[in-house]
């Protein structure tokens, strides 16, 4: 075993690989005719529900984008120019329309030209919307009246969105609180031209720790410097005319939260010293509360830097977390503190628990419930009614409790396993109240659940009130059985029954209606064009099917458009997975597959290639079980091979392929799964793998749901190594990655090291790096060339 080690790691010291520079390629004109097509709108809902917004984008982003200056600090990637995250999506335009018209506006006085806008926010009273425009001095805030239409710049180009949204709504709804860069901004560090003062020294206190391999972190003094320099901000008021007020200076600001009845701000910031092995997210915080002229009242939390973390998913941080204000009260903190220490690995009866505190918030705390397990989250309801949650992770059981917050009593509502989606009784409808914060709906002692209502038989949402008195449950609406697949985006007016819903088929792009489950009227909101005409007639079918040890399967089945059934040609089948794991098998076989939902290609999946003359199987079910004490991966490629294989004897029985030209193909962990298959079984012609980890000695403390470390099981990460079988592999292998992957695992080295074995060991292999792209693509050049280099070689290695 150490011979092998010292060999891995021998291998990995060096680095060489042939290389070829090609320019961007464009698909096939079947393909690109879907890829380049135009994105409908996205819409948001005001929350008085009677605006929606419409915010249109690019479909693409430009190489160029991607290209712009960015800096790679504690986990962090940001524009210094902008001052915002380099990922952020940009807005070219907005609509908007009154619910119950048809006019949507588009045209807004005083709106800026060539637009970059992000960060749409509706103000509490649902009359204005805010919103940030972005050019190449900065980022500044703007108010738009819905009423009178008009956009109001209220900053200049100096706000700070290097964290988080740099504005909030005050409860008024006339003032906002924003994030600007500090007047004293100091210049930022070239690593290349300012010389260290010292050398970089870190040190181990002795205590194990299961950290996961992060990327982008701070590495030397110099990159210190420069993430407190990116992310330090300045707090201010600034009210609709744009007064600007100052609140506090120089800090970093990671969360802001106004109490409900607006009178306190909770504010939390990060402060030294700061880790180079962990990113910002782990470094010491604090977290003040201050009244609205800026007096602290008191210091509510004080967590230290976390580079140790107990084994297990279960475990967590000690000390106050979740911190919160009690949304059914005016002014009341909530937090929950581990009673085990944030140590999973601990026995205990009671592993966290809740607690409210009063103003001023440095008295005793009122416990108000344990949880047995992890708390998972509290919906709010009024002195008799809360909800709490508990999960934990290792057997994936999550709880609900009716919580009396006066005196602790409570009721177990729901014991489940959160991956089974046929009993999934939804979500606890939420409504503002007084205070202008949401709280749970209550009629009398009653509260509506609105769920997605996945059944074997389909997909009906649903409508349960539910008595917190005695727990009885009564449905009161399900969405009928029909040619179009109706979901619930959200209840609009509970007494009336007027729900807001979308409707669409596998061709019919999701519209919004206004529907009253009562009577059954439905007044329709939007006409959203369907914008790839050439599947219309595609066909669409939902594959049921078995393993070989009983779990159940799915699939969804794309057939050509005049697909003769009768003569039933045998067409090369592209399959498209993700594995995922579970803890019994009778979740694994749940499926949320359907055949009435909209076909809507996008380059992370096999679709355009249906209109090439392939058979696509798209999200194959690929469950990997591990019942009782066993683990999931104890069994991960025996588990792999029976789901391929199920896969392809399910379509093949019904006539439709050639099963010696099947390919499959897979993203991130797919990718991992892709290379596993095609070193561990004949089932495959070829195999296209994007953005994956194949080595797993190279994320020694766990993956994916994998808990334990390379020290815990060495055999278990050889095996699970794809890398480790490179002399296995000889089918053809695409393999491709971003070169600036930030994903924690799949470092882009991951695959260069993969491409280097599998060349030097004579497998069929092909690597295309695309530049500047993270774990998901964006750019349209990058895009376009990797469906041209996937086309190119499914027709050279599988249909020809």
């Amino acid at each position: 075993m150490k011979k092998l080690l010292f060999g891995l790691l021998f291998f990995l010291s060096f680095h060489s690989r042939a290389q070829e520079r090609i320019t961007f390629q464009k698909p096939s004109s079947e393909i690109l005719a879907l890829a380049d097509f135009v994105r409908p709108p996205q819409i948001k809902i005001s929350s008085d529900k009677n605006w929606m917004l419409f915010t249109y984008r690019p479909t693409y982003k430009s190489l160029e984008e991607l290209g712009q200056e960015e800096m790679k600090l504690a986990g962090l990637r940001i524009n210094p120019k902008t001052n915002m995250e380099s990922s952020t999506i940009f807005y070219h335009k907005i609509g908007l329309k009154k619910i119950g018209q048809q006019v949507e506006y588009t045209e807004f006085e005083g709106m800026p030209k060539d637009v970059a806008l992000a960060n749409f926010v509706f103000s509490p009273d649902s009359k204005r919307l805010a919103f940030t425009n972005t050019n190449d001095s900065g980022t500044a805030l703007f108010v738009l009246d819905l009423t009178t239409r008009k956009v109001s710049q209220l900053t200049p180009y100096h706000l700070n969105a290097a964290l988080d949204a740099p504005f909030q709504w005050l409860n008024n709804s006339e003032r906002l609180i924003i994030t600007v860069l500090p007047k004293e901004k100091g210049a930022l560090l070239d690593p290349s031209k300012d010389l260290p003062t010292g050398p970089v020294v870190s040190t181990s206190d002795g205590k194990v720790s299961q950290l996961r391999t992060y990327q982008d972190l701070l590495k030397n003094p110099q990159d210190e410097h420069n993430f407190e320099t990116l992310v330090q901000s300045d707090l201010q008021f600034v009210d609709l005319d744009g007064t600007i007020r100052p609140f506090k200076g120089k800090g970093i600001y990671s969360d802001i939260s106004f109490s409900p009845n607006g009178k306190y701000i909770m504010v939390t910031s990060i402060t030294r010293p700061y880790s180079y092995v962990v990113p910002a997210s782990r470094f010491p915080q604090q977290t003040h509360i201050y009244d609205l002229s800026g007096k602290e009242i008191a210091v509510v939390n004080e967590v230290p830097l976390t580079e140790v973390m107990p084994k297990g998913f279960s475990s967590t941080r000690p000390g106050r977390r979740s911190l919160h204000w009690r949304s059914d009260q005016p002014a009341t903190l909530a937090y929950v503190e581990a009673l085990d220490g944030g140590d999973a690995n601990q026995p205990a009866a009671f592993r966290d628990a809740l607690y409210t505190l009063e103003y001023p918030f440095t008295g005793q705390a009122k416990m108000i419930f344990k949880t047995q397990d992890r708390f998972a989250g509290v919906v709010w309801g009024n002195d008799r009614y809360a909800l709490v949650y508990s999960h934990w992770y290792d057997t994936r059981n999550v709880k609900t409790f009716v919580v009396n917050p006066s005196n602790g009593e409570s009721k177990l509502l729901h014991d489940r396993n959160s991956q089974d989606i046929y009993n999934d009784p939804g979500n606890v409808y939420q409504e503002k109240n007084t205070l202008g914060t949401y709280t749970m709906y209550l009629n009398k002692d009653k509260v509506l659940f609105v769920g997605n209502g996945f059944t074997k038989a389909g997909e009906f949402p649903f409508v349960d009130e539910l008595d917190l008195r005695t727990l009885k449950k009564k449905r009161i609406y399900t969405a009928p059985e029909s040619e179009l697949q109706e979901r619930i985006a959200q209840i609009v007016d509970p007494g009336k029954g007027d729900l807001l819903i979308s409707l669409q088929s596998a061709s019919i792009y999701p519209n919004y209606y206004l529907k009253n489950m009562k009577s059954g009227k439905q007044t329709a909101l939007t006409a959203l064009e369907n914008p790839f005409k050439s599947l219309e007639k595609v066909h669409k079918e939902i594959l049921t099917y078995k393993r070989n040890d009983g779990v159940e399967l799915s699939g969804t089945l794309y057939l050509p458009a005049g697909y003769d059934f009768n003569k039933k040609e045998k067409l090369p089948l592209l399959m498209w997975a993700y594995p995922r794991e579970y803890k019994d098998k009778n979740t694994a076989g749940q499926s949320t597959a359907n055949p009435k939902e909209f076909t809507f290609p996008s380059y992370g999946s096999f679709i355009y290639w249906v209109s090439k003359g392939y058979a696509v199987l798209d999200n194959a079910a690929f469950p990997i079980v591990g019942e009782g004490k066993k683990e999931p991966n104890d069994t991960f490629i025996e588990q792999l091979v029976a789901n391929a294989e199920a896969a392809i004897n399910a379509v093949d029985k019904l006539g439709y392929i050639d099963r010696k030209k099947v390919a499959v193909g897979g993203h991130s962990y797919g990718a991992f799964m892709t290379a596993h298959l095609l070193s561990n079984s004949k089932l495959f012609a070829a195999g296209i793998a994007r953005s994956g980890a194949y080595n797993r000695t190279l994320t020694p403390f766990g993956f994916q749901s994998e808990q334990r470390n390379f020290w815990d099981d060495p055999k278990l990460y050889m095996t699970m190594s794809p890398f480790v079988s490179a002399d296995r592999m000889k089918t053809p292998l695409l393999l491709v990655h971003g070169g600036a992957d930030n994903n924690p695992g799949t470092f882009t080295l991951q695959t260069e090291r993969y491409f280097q074995a599998l060349k030097n060991l004579g497998a069929p292999v092909r690597m295309v790096i695309l530049p500047r792209e993270a774990h998901g693509y964006a750019a349209k050049e990058n895009i376009f060339h990797l469906l041209w280099e996937q086309d190119q070689f499914l027709e050279k290695y599988l249909k020809n």
